[in-house]
C-alpha cells in the first residue's frame, strides 16, 4: 500500500516562507514524477509544480519564481519551498505522485496540508 504524507503547512505572514514536504512510502519501485497542487476555498484544484525523476521542474504561471520544488530520491520525498508568500497563496496543498509499485504504474494523492497566509 502506497501512502503520501504531506507536512509543513501552517500560518505565515505575507512575505514569509514555508517548506512543504511530501514523503511517499510503501512498496515503491520508482517514482516517475511528483507534483504539488493546491485548492483554495471555492476554487478548483490548481497545478503548482512538478519534478520528474531526472530533476527537471515545471511550475504554474502564478509561481513567478517564488516557489522551488525539489526531490530527495533516496527518501522518496518531494519538497516545495515557498517564499514571498501572498494572501492569495492560502489554500490546501496536495502532493501527487506517479509511480511504479509492485510492477504497476499508478497515481497517488496525499491528504493535503493547509497553508494560510495572513497578517
Amino acid at each position: 500500500q502506497v501512502q503520501l504524507v504531506e507536512s509543513g503547512g501552517g500560518l505565515v505572514q505575507p512575505g514569509g516562507s514555508l517548506r512543504l514536504s511530501c514523503e511517499a512510502s510503501g512498496s515503491i519501485s520508482s517514482i516517475n514524477y511528483m507534483d504539488w497542487y493546491r485548492q483554495a476555498p471555492g476554487k478548483e484544484r490548481e497545478f503548482v509544480a512538478r519534478i520528474i525523476s531526472g530533476g527537471s521542474a515545471v511550475y504554474g504561471d502564478f509561481v513567478e519564481g517564488r516557489f522551488t520544488i525539489s526531490r530527495d530520491n533516496a527518501k522518496n520525498t518531494a519538497y516545495l519551498q515557498m517564499n514571498s508568500l501572498k494572501p492569495e497563496d492560502t489554500a490546501d496543498y496536495y502532493c501527487h505522485a506517479d509511480l511504479v509499485s509492485n510492477g504497476v504504474r499508478s497515481s497517488h494523492w496525499g491528504q493535503g496540508t493547509q497553508v494560510t497566509v495572513s497578517s
